[in-house]
Order: structure tokens, then C-alpha cells, then sequence
């Protein structure tokens, strides 16, 4: 019996890689919407030292967020590889451990954040009242961390079963909550920042119910915990894990590279290319979300065993990464004037927002290939790859590039040459994605019992060796 609410290991792939995609990134916008109306909000109380402040705690708390994030790739490799076998004891056992795990580390990290918290901002620049506004606010959020953590881990227990819909609703109930409290707290009540911070919080706590009452509802997701059975997932949690955050991390390095390159061009170099990482998250939604869209459709079919289907999704989530591409960029040159006068944009931050919306557009397909190939290497049993493949592109494949082509071409050739090395770390993830898929690891976990029948009494009794 099939435990999956879309068993990705049958019917059309292209149609399960495009419902994942868009549902997921339907979530992902909600984040990005909440984010931006929190910074709204936060600037129309006309204190530049509070925006400064929240500035400040969104660089500690995106730490936070990168191990969550980390755990959540776990949670959803090892869940939907027992899905896709049918096991549904190892399924639940997968999902509590990293559940225990992900609430551990939320408990962890601020016990050893918050005392030292005005050295940790004092390290990132912050000083005075800007940086005690960032404690403030701190102090508020940081304690939830295993709340993030845990509705995170439970999302993509939800997506491992390829429930895309009940996934997406979370995120949008949360920022639903954040949008309508914002407003209140902060103005109505005047708490300011710190009722912006309130606002996240309420929001945690119902992103978490709505992620738990499926996950426990419908699928009965978790199982009573097993001292035994927690330590060793615990450890094959952590090598999906670890990897997945030091891949996290390497994004704004590569962003920090960009950002120091194009402010040798002036203001309006930097106000262009602000004005760009705000399209992209709205536009390019979809391509953000794919690699939680597709690491369940491959984990389900690796863990059944149909290695065929496996390279299947593979290649039809790249498809469908360079179908959706050349619709939104196409979308994005027939409105480029448009979008450029919307930001009032003239002189160097039009030139960028207008080479953006028009050749540079397409660059958004590498940055899909990599997602997922990431996923392949994560599902797989290879998630250093992943790690190797963001460091790579957000050092080797964007430092040099970005200098070389902006000594030729100025600011834009900065866009030009970050845009270059994401070809190239493409071209090399796709081809490793690839050879994982010829040979992937199989001693990460044991395989399912449609794959390998005679370890069925391995699978069903492993923690009770």
C-alpha cells in the first residue's frame, strides 16, 4: 500500500515536478512577502537606526535559519526514500528523530546565542543603539528557533509525501498572521520593532499548527521516540545535514562578493542591483523553490528502487526549469521599461534593471540546474557535492569572473560575469548529477524493500539491533 498522498514512484513526472515546483514557491513568496511588509513597516516608523537594527538581527537569525534549513533537507531525503519503499515504520522513525533533532538545536542555539549576543553584533558591525534595538528583537525571536525549526522539518516530512498543497499551506497561514499583526502591534499598540518581533513569533506558532495537524492527522507522520533509533538517524541526519548547511551559507558570501565588486561603480550601481534581488524572488519564485519541489520525487523513486524514473525527474525538472525561464524572462523584456519606471530608476540602476530584463534573465536557468542537481546530491547519498557546488559558484565562480568582466564592462559586467560563473557550476552540477544518478551511494541508508527484498526484516527491525 502506498503511503504517499501522490506517489511520485507512478504516474506523469513532468506534472508531479511542475505541481511540486509551483506550490512550493507559492509558500516561498509568502516568505518573501512577510519580509518585505516587515521592512515596510519597520522604515514607516521613520527611525533609521530601528531599520538598521532589523537589518542586523536578520544577518544572526539567517544562521538560525540555515540549520533548520540543513535539517529540513534531511527530513525530507530520508522520509521520502522510506516512502518510496513503502516502509512506513522507518518513515515515521525518520521523521520523529530529525524532529527531536531540529527541537534540540532550536534549544541549543539560542542558550548559546543570547548571552553573547551584543559580542555577536558587535562582530557584524553593530554598535550602540542600533545594536541594542537588534538585541531586543533577538531576545524575542531567537528563543522560537525550534519552532521554526520543527515546522520546517514538518513541511518537508509533508512534501516527502508529497502532499505539496498541505506544504504550501503553512507558510501561507504564517504570513498571513505576520501581515495582519504587523500593522497592530507596531503602530496600534506602538511596540515598534518589538512588535515586529511579536508578530514573527504568533507567526511561528501557527506556521507550526498548520504543519503538525496534517502531518499527525493524515499521516500519522511520528512515531513514539526510540532513544536508540534517535541516535542513529541522528547520525545519518547530520551527514545530509551539515552539508546542506555549509551549501546554505555560502550564498551570501557569494552575494558579499557582488554587493563589495558593484559598489566600486557608485550608488546607483548598488541601487540597481537591489532593485534586481527584489525581482528575482517574485519572479523566479518557482526556480527557488525546485530544489524542495524535487527532492521528494527522486528520494520516493531512489528509495522504490526505479533508478529509470529517478533520471527521469532529473531531466524533466531541468525541462521545466528552461520552459518556465524563457516564459518569465520573455515576461520580463516586454515589461522592462515598465518595471524600470516603477522604481523610478534612471542612469546606471536603469541600465542594470533593463540588461537584467533582458538577456541576463535567462542566467536564472543555472541557478535551477543547480537546485537541482543539489537535490539529486542530497537525496542520493552525496550531500557534499551540494556543498562543493554552492562554494564553488559563490567563490571560484563568481570572484574572478565578476572582477574580469567588470574591468571590461563596468557595472553591468559584474551581472555579466556572476552570471558566467553560474554556467559553469551549472554545466559541472548537472554532469555530476548525472554520474550520481549512474552510481549513487547506497550505504546511506539501507534501500527499500522493493529494491532489495531481502533486507525487509533489516528495515523493519534496524533500531533494534
Amino acid at each position: 500500500m502506498a503511503l504517499a498522498e501522490s506517489s511520485f514512484t507512478q504516474g506523469n513526472l513532468m506534472r508531479h515536478v511542475s505541481i511540486m515546483s509551483f506550490t512550493a514557491s507559492l509558500g516561498l513568496m509568502a516568505v518573501f512577502v512577510v519580509d518585505l511588509v516587515d521592512i515596510i513597516f519597520i522604515s514607516m516608523l521613520g527611525q533609521d537606526a530601528l531599520a538598521a537594527a532589523a537589518g542586523y538581527a536578520s544577518t544572526v537569525m539567517f544562521f538560525a535559519s540555515a540549520v533548520n534549513i540543513g535539517l529540513s533537507v534531511a527530513a525530507g531525503a530520508l522520509v521520502s526514500r522510506a516512502v518510496g519503499a513503502d516502509n512506513e515504520v522507518d518513515a515515521r522513525e525518520f521523521a520523529t528523530s530529525v524532529a527531536l533533532l531540529s527541537v534540540a538545536v532550536g534549544i541549543l542555539l539560542p542558550v548559546l546565542a543570547l548571552p553573547n549576543i551584543h559580542g555577536i553584533l558587535g562582530l557584524l558591525g553593530a554598535t550602540g543603539e542600533v545594536a541594542d534595538k537588534a538585541a531586543q528583537y533577538l531576545w524575542i525571536i531567537l528563543p522560537t528557533t525550534l519552532i521554526s525549526g520543527l515546522s520546517m522539518t514538518t513541511v518537508a516530512v509533508l512534501r516527502a509525501y508529497g502532499d505539496g498543497s498541505r506544504a504550501m499551506y503553512p507558510a501561507l497561514a504564517g504570513g498571513a498572521a505576520n501581515g495582519i499583526l504587523d500593522p497592530i502591534l507596531i503602530f496600534g499598540l506602538g511596540l515598534g520593532l518589538p512588535g515586529a518581533a511579536i508578530a514573527t513569533v504568533v507567526a511561528r506558532i501557527v506556521t507550526l499548527g498548520m504543519a503538525l495537524y496534517p502531518a499527525i492527522k493524515r499521516y500519522q507522520a511520528f512515531s513514539k521516540p526510540r532513544p536508540q533509533c534517535v541516535r542513529r538517524d541522528a547520525k545519518v541526519a547530520m551527514r545530509i545535514a551539515v552539508p546542506a548547511v555549509l551549501g546554505t551559507v555560502a550564498t551570501p558570501v557569494g552575494s558579499a562578493i557582488v554587493t563589495r565588486e558593484m559598489a566600486k561603480y557608485g550608488t546607483d550601481a548598488v541601487a540597481g542591483m537591489a532593485v534586481i534581488s527584489r525581482i528575482i524572488p517574485v519572479v523566479f519564485s518557482v526556480v527557488l523553490a525546485l530544489s524542495g519541489a524535487i527532492g521528494p520525487i527522486i528520494g520516493q523513486n531512489y528509495g522504490a528502487g526505479q533508478m529509470s524514473r529517478v533520471k527521469e525527474a532529473f531531466v524533466d525538472a531541468l525541462t521545466f526549469t528552461g520552459i518556465y525561464v524563457l516564459l518569465a524572462a520573455a515576461l520580463l523584456f516586454v515589461l522592462r521599461e515598465s518595471i524600470a519606471e516603477l522604481f523610478d530608476a534612471t542612469g546606471m540602476t536603469r541600465t542594470l534593471i533593463l540588461l537584467f530584463c533582458g538577456p541576463l534573465a535567462l542566467a536564472s536557468f543555472f541557478n535551477g540546474a543547480i537546485f537541482v542537481a543539489n537535490a539529486s546530491f542530497n537525496n542520493l547519498g552525496h550531500p557534499g557535492y551540494s556543498t562543493v557546488i554552492n562554494w564553488g559558484r559563490n567563490t571560484l565562480g563568481t570572484w574572478p569572473l565578476v572582477i574580469w568582466a567588470g574591468s571590461i564592462w563596468g557595472a553591468p559586467g559584474v551581472l555579466v560575469g556572476q552570471a558566467a560563473g553560474g554556467a559553469v557550476f551549472a554545466g559541472l552540477a548537472v554532469l555530476l548529477g548525472l554520474r550520481v544518478i549512474a552510481d549513487p551511494e547506497e550505504d546511506l541508508i539501507p534501500l527499500g524493500a522493493k529494491y532489495q527484498e531481502d533486507r525487509i526484516h533489516t528495515l523493519c527491525n534496524r533500531c533494534n539491533r
